[in-house]
């Protein structure tokens, strides 16, 4: 039996794309109370099902497909510039191509506006009707509104007109942002990239016997299954070790191990290699909000994801790349060091190298001296740093990393920083290794 929450997502899931919704309006419509259609909605817009726009409401959006990952929907722009919607409200799901910056004459702006665009331009209120006309939607910067005809149109062709306070090329440079930062997500592999969807999936339930088990264990030559109840949320694991030696009549439920660790669609790949090398688990259930099992990930495929992201080209460059993409390998006798210039972007507020950078280029010292000895990755664990001075913009420093042990699955470093030959920095780190 679905529960109400399932219910309220179920009714979002089947809104028409634009229509908008509220608390009230869903919890009169299910016979539910107020707090649970609130937090129904929440998980709605978590997964990108709805929108919420200030001074609008919440709008039912269509769900982005992860090719469209780098496109902006309209009520998106809204929210990113701190925007008001003038017009064509009903328009705000529907996703932009590009946007032109109309800071030319009108003939000459026009050629490059076309349907599905966002003109952002100033108080120009022609202008603002003839990109409607084209069918692209206006996003109108200074904090300037618009006539009443170019109101009027927006909502006859559901294309948004949009005010904002800020700037064109401030306005400009916050979606492009925008769309910087969703890059850098796209290229980050979640479970939803690589899990088994539930279709694919072989699992027991817990009125199940150990006859089952055997059963798809000849069938598919696996031997660890995820255990649902009636409702298909996960009670339990089951391997060949839970069963050996066991009657065939028993319930799968006296033998399974029970309240296992799950993992859900949006966890990073990285972060389930930590919990598999850690835990030494070779198959996890893939869970929804409500526990119920919607696929399972493997070992195999967790390790190979995360080999072909290390092949592949960056589009974006989080933090951590620009610093690390500094750093110069060395040598200095037989030991191996790093060199690199501090830059701006790696200072704090007062000028000196801020405590984060610090740490990115320690571990990655030490996980550039790990690959000389052994294939794979490392998966920091603890870091203590116990010795730190302030080193100043522009300064030239070293990163001397020693390996104080290293084995199979685990390695422990030590890494000091070097600025003029004068000692700046000292830590231990202690982290998993993935082969």
């Amino acid at each position: 039996m679905t529960t109400k929450h399932e219910q309220i997502l179920e009714y979002i899931t089947q809104l028409q794309i634009g229509e908008k919704i509220s608390v009230r309006s869903i919890a009169k419509a299910l016979s539910v109370s107020e707090g649970t259609a609130y937090r129904a909605i929440k998980e709605a817009e978590t997964q990108g099902l709805v929108s919420t726009i200030e001074r609008v409401g919440t709008i039912r959006i269509e769900k982005k497909k992860k090719e469209n990952i780098e496109k902006l929907t309209f009520a998106e722009v809204v929210n990113i510039v701190d925007g008001q919607v003038l017009g064509g409200r009903t328009g705000l799901h529907k996703t932009l191509n590009r946007f032109v910056i109309g800071a030319m004459k009108t003939e000459a702006m026009m050629r490059y506006v076309t349907a599905g665009n966002l003109l952002i331009v100033g108080n120009r209120y022609q202008v603002h009707k003839i990109a409607l006309e084209t069918g692209a939607a206006v996003l109108i910067t200074g904090g300037f509104s618009t006539s009443a005809d170019a109101v009027r149109l927006a909502d006859e062709l559901n294309l948004p007109i949009i005010s904002t306070s800020y700037d064109t090329f401030t306005v400009a440079a916050m979606i492009n942002r925008a769309i910087y930062d969703q890059l850098i997500k796209k290229e980050i592999v979640l479970v939803d990239d690589i899990l088994i969807p539930l279709q694919d999936t072989y699992y027991l339930t817990v009125t199940n016997t150990i006859g089952k088990w055997q059963e798809f264990n000849e069938r598919t030559g696996h031997s660890r299954y995820p255990v649902v109840d009636e409702a298909m949320r996960v009670q339990g694991m089951i391997t060949a070790k839970d069963v050996f030696d066991k009657p065939k009549h028993w319930l799968i439920e006296k033998v399974m191990t029970g309240d296992p660790i799950t993992v859900n669609e949006r966890t990073s790949i990285a972060a389930v290699a930590h919990l598999m090398v850690w835990q030494g688990i070779e198959l996890l259930p893939v869970v929804d909000q409500q526990r119920k099992l919607i696929g399972v990930v493997s070992r195999q495929d967790v390790l190979k994801a995360l080999q072909t992201t290390q092949r592949q080209p960056h589009v974006g460059e989080t933090i951590e790349e620009i610093v690390t993409s500094r750093m110069e390998e060395k040598r200095s006798g037989n030991e191996l060091l790093f060199t690199c210039d501090i830059t701006p972007q790696m200072t704090d507020h007062v000028g000196t190298v801020s405590y984060g950078v610090v740490m990115t280029l320690m571990v990655e010292a030490a996980r550039r001296t790990m690959r000389k000895h052994k294939r794979g990755d490392l998966v920091l664990e603890n870091v203590t740093l116990y010795f730190l001075k302030p080193v100043q913009i522009d300064s030239h420093i070293s990163i001397m990393p020693s390996i104080l042990e290293i084995g199979r699955k685990h390695g422990k470093f030590d890494v000091a920083l070097y600025h003029e030959g004068e000692l700046v920095g000292k830590a231990m780190l202690t982290a998993q290794l993935i082969e």
